[in-house]
């Protein structure tokens, strides 16, 4: 009896010894993250987002992150990734000249999901807000506040490919469509509140009067509202904006002669970016191209949006 106790010990532990080495050598699945260098609050949310996704899957993701701040150095980041043995990379690349370093990528066999940005890439996958959507509301929203004459000043991104494209696409056709008496006027800046500020300063100089602002970007328009401030402008009516700042969701109630909006396109969409990736390589299908609506956010309905946990 006691041998055949002991051999029943002795075949659990084995079992149990197998099973844990079965565990052990169970291979996870090695995701790349890149990201831009954190110049704006909004890709803060993003950087942050795709990380603490990879965190939240440790159980069957290996993950690398890398910052960049421009396309060399992305791309640099890329060959690492590469090299390390990346099986999937989730790509925000912002830079303008990714498209070839991408490709390759693809190429080999390496599974690319890019967040945000639309490139000329044939087999990738991507995760993105509704820019074009942006751009349509954006123009709904300024139409429905100051009706369909004055004067709007549009502040497109060129840097920012596909993304200012499409805001801007989706802006100028149905402002043709539903108000071809709108003046629009453009001026190009960045997405950042430096850049806003600075750049809508020299806009007010340049034009007396303006009805509207048509910005892309949460942070540009903080900017913006700062310079209309300091100039002690009043004709403004309306500003819009993009992305899902707090900040500037609670700037929203606290001017009641500007009607100040976003267009809501969180960093959090990210998180189905790095899912997305998983699901690929674990051989399950999905759509090749994700887009997520676009709802505006104003005094009306921004404490709906109000996050103390977020990081943007």
């Amino acid at each position: 009896m006691k041998k055949f106790l002991s051999l029943v010990i002795a075949l659990v532990l084995a079992l149990g010894l197998v099973s844990m080495s079965a565990q052990a050598e169970t291979p996870k699945y090695k995701i790349g993250i890149l990201a831009p260098a954190v110049t704006h609050g909004w890709v803060a949310g993003v950087a942050y987002n795709a990380e603490q996704q990879a965190i939240a899957l440790k159980d069957t993701v290996d993950y690398k992150m890398a910052t960049s701040t421009n396309a060399e150095e992305m791309t640099a980041q890329l060959d690492d990734l590469i090299t390390w043995g990346a099986q999937a990379i989730v790509a925000f690349p912002q830079w303008e000249g990714m498209e070839v370093p991408i490709q390759a990528a693809i190429d080999r066999g390496i599974v690319v999901v890019n967040f945000d940005i639309q490139i000329d890439a044939e087999g990738i996958y991507l995760i993105t807000g509704d820019n074009e959507g942006m751009g349509v509301e954006g123009a709904k929203y300024i139409v429905d506040k100051i009706g369909t004459t004055g004067t709007v000043v549009a502040l497109p991104v060129p840097t920012s490919g596909s993304v200012s494209e499409l805001r801007m696409k989706g802006f100028l056709d149905t402002v043709k469509e539903i108000a071809p008496d709108l003046k629009v006027v453009e001026y190009a800046t960045k997405f950042t509140r430096e850049d806003g500020l600075k750049d809508f300063a020299d806009i007010l100089s340049a034009n007396p009067q303006i009805d509207a602002v048509y910005s892309l970007d949460d942070e540009t328009s903080i900017g913006a509202l700062q310079a209309i401030s300091d100039a002690n402008r009043t004709d403004i009516k309306v500003i819009t904006g993009g992305g899902g700042s707090q900040e500037y969701f609670k700037m929203m109630p606290e001017n009641e002669n500007i009607w100040i909006a976003s267009a809501l396109y969180s960093p959090l969409m990210v998180r189905d970016a790095v899912d997305m990736a998983v699901s690929i390589l674990k051989g399950e299908e999905v759509e090749k191209v994700v887009t997520i609506p676009t709802t505006i956010v104003d005094r009306g309905n921004y404490e709906e949006y109000l996050d103390e946990n977020s990081v943007y």
